[in-house]
């Protein structure tokens, strides 16, 4: 019959390692201007699309028109191509030629 030996180290401690996840990346979603597109329809599209006040609206669609292009929020990445395809395919319905991109935060 088999003796039963005890273990050499019967206390054995194991260390917690705690594992950092990094936040998923951050995508801004932003309107570019053109020289077409009415500033009514990016203020709707702003409203609509982006849930932006009226006040909110016209100061991205103003950005836009200044300076080129204009952030109108900052979402998870499926979320954003989500609204850019949405905007776009608005547009498109629209017959405007409105871009709406997006890029990392």
């Amino acid at each position: 019959m088999a003796e039963h030996v005890p273990d050499q180290n019967p206390t054995t401690v194991l260390e917690r390692e705690t594992q950092r996840v990094e936040p998923p990346p951050s995508f801004q979603v932003m309107i570019l201007n053109d020289d077409y597109t009415p500033m009514e329809f990016v203020v709707m599209v702003l409203q609509q699309f982006f849930s932006k006040d009226a006040d909110q609206a016209f100061q991205i669609m103003w950005k836009v028109h200044i300076e080129g292009k204009g952030v109108c929020g900052v979402y998870p990445r499926d979320i954003a191509a989500t609204k850019v395809d949405q905007v776009i395919e608005f547009a498109r319905q629209h017959q405007h030629p409105l871009q709406c991109v997006m890029e990392e935060a």
